[in-house]
């Protein structure tokens, strides 16, 4: 039994007592962990796919540790302009110990607690719910926009060009 699961914009494929590295979460070391975006379960009988996401399935995790992950060297530079900048960085990440794959029970509603008898066609405690009015507004038109009109530039030849500069 498996499943495909999308946490923090990653998938990851689990199972039952799996130990995934995902990014770091920002709670307490054995505090528990939902996992409800399921892409994709296998049972084993059944195989269900998400569209986009299984509904009524839940995975609950645990967090076993944080940490954080090798050194990586960040180096920037302009050539042949003398810019060289040198960084590093570690990026945290936190290990999640994965449960019991299982369906989400659903609660009744109160809702569909109250019975309808055959003689009555609503229940009396529910109230329908008010319309409210609302207000139309116009929308205002806009008077078109007016294009201004350029003049053709009449293009002199080099004779003429060469008059000009002789006066």
């Amino acid at each position: 039994m498996y499943a495909l699961i999308e946490f923090a914009g990653k998938q990851f494929r689990v199972e039952e007592g799996d130990s995934i590295k995902v990014p770091y979460i920002d709670n307490k070391v054995d505090s528990k962990v939902a996992i409800d975006k399921i892409l994709y379960l296998d049972d084993g009988k059944n195989k269900t796919v998400g569209d986009p996401l299984v509904k009524g399935v839940k995975i609950d995790s645990k967090i076993e540790s944080h940490g954080r992950g090798r050194k990586i060297i960040v180096f920037k530079f302009k050539r042949r302009k003398g810019y060289q900048k040198k960084n590093t960085h570690r990026q945290e990440y936190s290990i999640l110990k994965i449960g019991k794959l299982g369906k989400v029970k659903k609660t009744p509603s109160k809702k569909s607690e109250i019975k309808v008898t055959e003689t009555q066609t609503k229940p009396k405690n529910i109230a329908a719910p008010k319309k409210t009015a609302s207000k139309k507004t116009t929308a205002k038109k806009s008077a078109p926009k007016k294009t201004a009109v350029k003049k053709p530039t009449a293009k002199k030849s080099a004779a003429e060009k060469q008059k000009e500069t002789k006066e």
